[in-house]
């Protein structure tokens, strides 16, 4: 193996010595024990602390971070491609897994002062392994790691209070020395809910490492989750901006003065509260799946965002560090930072440290397999590219934890449904502005031009398996779906119950609603509007059976036209907007979720549940016409897709 389990982060990039050995393609780590560490909490109250001493030195802290693993703790295969004379071609490689992210996080605290391990939200939802065990295979693993503080995202509200009452039960029950806080400044629990008047959950917290107090503040994306999760009916989101400022100056009066924002409201809403906020010095955030990095990254065919760390000014006119470590276990965030003796962000770097094994493989099946000499230099090679690419063997003991849900999990995802022929590439929203890093699979589909022009494959394709079952049960005429509702691209080959359920991982059903044509156009009007003025991707629309054009230039109410039905026998004509149609949806779609606010408008004798579970109308499309082998699935036509002509404006 190249890579074995470190005892040392003294990294020499090869052992020529030991065959394939320790390779972390890391930067240097000096050794020690970690500090101890204390938790303050802080709800609506917060306790009075003395302010530190003032000292002349500068003082350091080690923030290592992920978020949006989204359940997904089994390591993944990722392609890439080299062109480095003797080794050029294109290869496979297994990525992420949380036993790696475990393993790098107890190497990185090993050897460092003061140190924060955090998540910023959503951990659970997006794999198998949250239908099955409802979270407590997350908690399991997280509680390797011990995190020291976790925010709540908006996933953590899809099973309702409930579920997310289940999950932070099953955390509680590890074996860390301190419990891991949980944190949200802008959430209330109303009367309804079993958190209610619950002290687990907190605002905020103040954490002492190493002698140093540090206040963190959680946020949770307030309109997404209550539009596009599950949270119980009387479970308030307050505004993130006035929440997150009244838990900083109460930190800020409690004598503390170095604030970290622990937040779940994306990238983008970062960069604004960062500016708007006084007194926060650090944001670690989630909830966009941002790939923040070096340009060094799109030579491996990923395309970061912008720079890890980001630095703005806060109000205060103080620098603002602001991290994000992408999605599924594919990162863990290393951030250092500096502070003077005022508590100020002198300095901060880091590193967000892309996950792979060392078991690299030719793409060509008939290629032989790769000596150890072509597999030393493929490594090398790729560091030489790009410096965040970290080789790193999976923690045993995470892996162990693993194993009885992976058993359970294998039982029932290895049955094959269909086999896809080629990519169906993951895009919420079309063109080239917006969700451009949406697909896992780089920029064969990042920066696809089918992709680029009509948007999801795959969303495409569960809208028109939506529709095929609406036809079963009720003849339905075109489908709705919201393009965040659908989670992963399908790679080409086979497609497995596991893979249709991170494709469609949530709780839903299918309904039938009659609308009338205006209503159709308003409820697409109602998606589009919410891409546009909050940035909420996941509203964009997909339809089966319909078709449009879409100008965001335009104002609401005009920004979809030429709005066409396809008939049984294939031709399109325009939608009517006096006439009803038989739409098929989902159940979260249909309450007015994810902004679709006309739909909750139809009730009554004009909606009918039909109870299918969405993943399950998934695969009763794949497996349809009763094949005896499993179903070869192409992308549709480009005449089907729902967005014909896209026309966005400059953000």
């Amino acid at each position: 193996m190249l890579s074995k389990k470190l005892t040392t982060l003294q990294i020499s990039l090869f052992n020529i010595s030991n065959m394939l050995t320790p390779i972390a393609l890391m930067f240097a780590i000096s050794m020690g024990m970690s500090g101890c560490k204390e938790h303050h909490d802080s709800g609506s109250s917060t306790t009075v602390i003395p302010p530190e001493n003032s000292a002349s030195d500068d003082s350091s802290l080690k923030i290592i971070h992920i978020n949006d693993h989204h359940s997904h703790l089994d390591e993944e295969r990722m392609e890439f491609d080299l062109n480095t004379g003797s080794t050029s071609g294109t290869y496979s490689v297994s990525r992420g897994g949380f036993a790696r992210v475990s393993a790098l996080f107890n190497q990185l605290a090993m050897g460092h002062g003061a140190i924060l391990k955090l998540h910023a939200g959503d951990a659970t939802t997006g794999d198998l392994y949250y239908n099955l065990t409802k979270g407590k295979a997350d908690a399991d693993v997280m509680n390797m790691i011990c995190f020291d503080a976790f925010t709540l995202g908006n996933h953590e509200f899809d099973n309702k209070d409930q579920g997310l009452k289940y999950f932070i039960d099953a955390l509680d029950q590890g074996d860390c020395p301190t419990r891991t806080a949980i944190l949200s400044a802008n959430v209330e629990f109303g009367p309804s809910s079993p958190l209610y008047q619950s002290t687990r959950i907190q605002k905020s917290t103040v954490i002492e490492t190493q002698g140093q107090k540090i206040g963190l503040v959680g946020l949770t994306i307030a309109q997404k989750t209550k539009n596009a999760s599950q949270p119980n009916p009387d479970t308030l989101f307050k505004d993130e901006l006035e929440s997150a400022q009244q838990q900083i100056d109460l930190l800020r009066q409690a004598g503390i003065n170095k604030i970290i924002l622990q937040s779940h409201v994306g990238y983008e809403m970062d960069k604004y509260l960062a500016t708007q906020l006084h007194g926060v010095d650090v944001i670690v955030g989630g909830d966009s799946h941002t790939l923040l990095g070096s340009q060094n990254l799109e030579k491996v065919g990923m395309t970061p965002e912008a720079p890890y760390p980001t630095t703005l000014q806060n109000k205060d006119g103080d620098p603002v560090c602001i991290v994000q470590a992408w999605q599924y276990s594919y990162v863990v965030g290393e951030l250092d930072i500096t502070f003077d003796s005022q508590g100020r962000v002198k300095n901060c770097q880091g590193t967000p440290h892309i996950l792979i094994g060392d078991d690299f493989k030719p793409k060509l099946t008939s290629a032989p397999a790769l000596t150890h000499d072509q597999q030393l230099n493929i490594a090398k090679q790729l560091h030489l590219l790009a410096p965040e690419i970290t080789v790193i063997e999976p923690d045993s003991r995470t892996s162990q934890i693993l194993s009885p849900y992976r058993d359970m999990k294998e039982k029932f995802r290895q049955t094959i449904v269909a086999t896809a022929q080629e990519i169906l590439c993951l895009r919420r929203v079309p063109g080239t502005q917006r969700d451009i890093n949406r697909s896992s699979l780089g920029n064969v589909c990042n920066q696809d031009e089918r992709v680029n022009r009509y948007g999801g494959d795959i969303q495409q394709l569960v809208a028109e398996a939506f529709l095929q079952q609406g036809k079963t049960y009720f003849s339905a005429q075109l489908s709705i779906l919201n393009g965040g509702g659908v989670r992963t691209d399908v790679e080409q080959g086979p497609i497995s119950v596991e893979k249709v359920y991170q494709v469609l991982p949530y709780n839903s059903t299918l309904v039938q609603l009659n609308m009338q044509g205006n209503e159709i156009k308003a409820t697409l009007e109602d998606a589009v509007d919410a891409v546009i003025t909050l940035n909420n991707t996941g509203s964009y629309p997909y339809t089966a059976g319909l078709r449009w054009s879409v100008d965001f230039n335009q104002p609401k109410g005009q920004r979809i036209s030429n709005i066409e039905l396809k008939d049984s026998s294939g031709e399109y004509s325009l939608l009517m907007m006096d006439q009803t149609y038989r739409v098929v949806t989902l159940d979260f779609l249909a309450n007015g979720s994810d902004y679709y606010h006309t739909l909750a408008t139809i009730r009554n004798e004009r909606r009918i549940d039909v109870g299918l579970d969405y993943a399950e109308a998934f695969m009763k499309y794949l497996e349809a016409d009763g094949l005896s082998q499993p179903r070869a699935l192409f992308r549709l036509p480009v005449s089907n897709y729902s967005t014909q002509y896209f026309i966005d404006r400059p953000l």
